[in-house]
């Protein structure tokens, strides 16, 4: 059933985004906007999101009741919202490629010639982003529902926008704040900001609401949301580091080239001392990281303890999620769905703590 949803929501895209040409003439204003966000939208991608709206309101939902073509599109506003910022993050972190393909700023510094294509592009791409957001509006709005609960629901959508965004904001401070500045605390905070409330909270919450379900369901949904959203975060970090470049699709160097202030990184920070702290430092300041960096972070990643406590902490975090979800209310049938889409995910540090014996 979950790729029935996949293949549902991939056409639904596909659909709103033509209905857009007609009702927005984006590609009269210029064939390159329409085309760029067109081919963006489509990209390959999990649909995660989308899938986790429909089962929150399917879950909710009197007995029987069928997805419509509007849930469909409705459920697309969540994707939207992830494209608009995926837009904007892969500006800000300088990335040329997502999902295997040019970023959005990559692709609009060819819209004209110019002394300056780069600045173009970042400055076009920065409104193409804009764009999908209220496409997200847009597509959250075609769902045919009661309008109060639609309202309530469109609210959690726009304060998760929000939340997101000061999650941003915090990643953004922490990229060039000193390493010593940023504790655990700051890093659980940009965790559930900027992943675990627009991932997971967000789309069961919404979906939920649209559906009618009890008010005592949101902070349940949320609560799970938050606990499955940190685990998968923390993983996603561990993944940088102690994964292979072909198995990740990305540079294995990013992460500590950014110098990302993960879960990771700040526990092995507290806990190196003297020539091992040293080492650490030098390796993780340096512009430009090797191979051999990597491996040496890694050993002492592992010496520390800093790769056990983090796999540690994905295991607690996913432990706590099956038990919120074995309280909702919602219907067994989707309830077993959201744990198949999810629990699946952390078969990868089940692993990694295989290969080096966490």
């Amino acid at each position: 059933m979950l790729d029935k949803l996949k293949k549902e929501i991939d056409t639904s895209i596909a659909l709103f985004i033509d209905q857009v040409a007609k009702n927005y003439k984006l590609h009269l204003v210029d064939p390159l906007l329409f085309k760029s966000i067109r081919e963006f939208s489509l990209r390959e991608g999990k649909r995660i999101r989308p899938i986790l709206l429909l089962l929150g309101y399917l879950g909710y939902s009197p007995k029987g009741k069928k997805a419509t073509r509007s849930l469909y599109t409705a459920s697309t506003c969540i994707e939207f919202l992830h494209n608009f910022m995926l837009i904007h993050d892969d500006i800000i972190d300088c990335s040329n490629l997502r999902r295997g393909k040019p970023t959005m700023h990559r692709i609009l510094n060819k819209t004209v010639p110019c002394a300056d294509p780069d600045k173009l592009g970042v400055d076009l791409a920065i409104i193409a982003g804009d764009i999908v957001y209220a496409l997200a509006i847009d597509a959250f709005l075609s769902i045919q529902e009661n309008p109060l609960r639609k309202e309530k629901a469109l609210k959690y959508f726009i304060q998760t926008a929000a939340f997101t965004a000061m999650g941003e904001f915090i990643d953004t401070v922490h990229g060039v704040a000193s390493i010593r500045s940023v504790k655990e605390k700051d890093v659980f905070l940009n965790y559930s900001l900027k992943t675990a409330r627009y991932t997971f909270d967000c789309p069961l919450v919404t979906g939920a609401i649209l559906a009618g379900a009890p008010d005592s369901e949101t902070p349940k949904l949320a609560a799970f949301g938050l606990s499955i959203g940190q685990a998968f975060q923390i993983q996603d970090d561990i993944i940088g580091i102690f994964e292979t470049e072909e198995r990740i699709g990305k540079s294995i160097l990013s992460d500590l080239d950014e110098q990302k202030k993960t879960l990771l990184v700040v526990h092995a920070f507290a806990k190196l001392k003297g020539k091992d702290l040293a080492a650490f430092n030098t390796i993780f300041l340096k512009n430009k990281k090797t191979l051999a960096d990597l491996e040496a972070i890694k050993t002492l990643m592992i010496k520390t303890g800093s790769l056990h406590y983090a796999l540690e902490a994905v295991d607690t975090r996913v432990a706590k999620a099956q038990k919120t979800l074995d309280t909702l209310c919602m219907s067994e049938h989707y309830k077993d769905l959201v744990g198949e889409a999810l629990f699946k995910f952390f078969d990868q540090s089940t692993a990694i703590a295989q290969q080096y014996k966490q």
